[in-house]
């Protein structure tokens, strides 16, 4: 399964879905397949937790992840995936850094763990397969 940044938001600031990630997570960790999370969605997640005053999580987060603490695999962006995010983000409304999610879920035909809704018009057109959190 790939994360997108929302998902991973969602589970580090306790809201309502925390739990399905949470869940997801756990699943990830006890078949030893890791979560996939591209480089740019984890950087956003940085980012939004620095700037809400959460600094101290943010760096929290990498430790974690770089000392892989966390059932989660950082993806590097290929020049392919590059490319296919962009197309992605031409064709649809959607952030640029959630084309990133999206590009790696499409090309690892993985579903995309996510809660946001703008996602909704990739998976209509089946681009890629949304594992949603309500």
């Amino acid at each position: 399964m790939v994360l997108d940044s929302w998902a991973v938001l969602a589970w580090l600031q306790g809201q309502a879905t925390a739990p399905r990630v949470r869940r997801e997570l756990e699943r990830a960790e006890h078949a030893a397949r890791p979560l996939l999370l591209s480089t740019i969605n984890a950087g956003e997640v940085y980012y939004v937790l620095a700037r809400s005053g959460q600094s101290d999580r943010a760096e929290e987060f990498i430790t974690e992840l770089r000392q892989h603490r966390l059932p989660i695999r950082l993806v590097p962006v290929t020049a392919t995936r590059l490319w296919d995010a962009a197309r992605l983000k031409a064709r649809h409304a959607i952030a640029y850094a959630d084309a990133f999610a999206a590009a790696l879920a499409k090309e690892t035909r993985q579903p995309l763990l996510t809660g946001d809704r703008e996602f909704a018009s990739l998976e209509h057109d089946k681009t890629c397969t949304i594992a949603w959190l309500s």
